[in-house]
């Protein structure tokens, strides 16, 4: 009996392996340019994002790359007062397909000022292309929640 279980088991774990295998990979991005965007790092978003960016926002504005590097660049640098969110990823899901990747995550958007929290989610998704070695973005949605 046992060795009629051996085959699917092999079968299971080599299917799980290899379900995405720059899992790792794509979550540091994703976590490094959380990070970026929470301080408004212009230099974080050149790298995250395609040259052929198609961005929707949760507003439903589209914008392409060159669009989000002009406003970040545009915007006045925040007050000594102004509290700027931090952005996290929870329940992040990756499911790759060869040079492609897509990535879907609730972004968490928390401020804290004196003793008031705000929270905001959104649901986004993100479809990544690896290109001469890198991953960047090519495709983003982003969905507020009520």
């Amino acid at each position: 009996m046992s060795t009629l279980f051996a085959p699917a088991i092999l079968l299971l774990t080599l299917a799980s392996a290899t379900v995405a295998p720059d899992a790792t990979i794509l979550r540091s991005l994703l976590d490094e340019f959380l990070a970026g965007a929470s301080r408004n790092d212009v230099a974080v978003h050149e790298r995250f994002w395609a040259e052929d960016l198609i961005y929707t926002g949760s507003s439903g504005r589209r914008v392409g790359k060159a669009q989000i590097l002009a406003d970040l660049r545009a915007a006045p640098p925040p007050a000594a007062d102004e509290v700027l969110p931090v952005f996290t990823a929870e329940d992040v899901r990756i499911q790759q397909y060869g040079d492609a990747a897509l990535v879907a995550f609730q972004l968490v958007a928390t401020s804290v000022s004196g003793d008031s929290t705000q929270v905001g989610r959104y649901l986004n998704s993100g479809m990544f292309l690896k290109r001469k070695g890198r991953w960047q973005v090519v495709g983003w949605q982003a969905t507020k929640l009520p």
